[in-house]
């Protein structure tokens, strides 16, 4: 997933996963908690870089895909 906003600096990548990170002020900080909690369920890593557009990106690696 990426996108074209002003993105994450670099200092704040880490932060972001935290329970109770937000930059608003009425944020809850729990959703990309969440997502990492997910992700390491499953056994996959999550991680904040940037888009190719200088926005945000969050990469998920360890996935494995299986044919039907």
């Amino acid at each position: 997933m990426a996108d074209d906003g002003s993105g994450i600096p670099v200092t704040e990548r880490d932060r972001v996963f935290r329970v109770g990170y937000s930059t608003s002020g009425e944020g809850t900080g729990f959703g990309l908690n969440i997502v990492k909690q997910v992700a390491e369920a499953h056994g996959w890593s999550i991680r904040a870089a940037t888009s190719a557009d200088g926005g945000a990106r969050f990469e998920i690696t360890g996935v494995e895909f299986v044919d039907d």
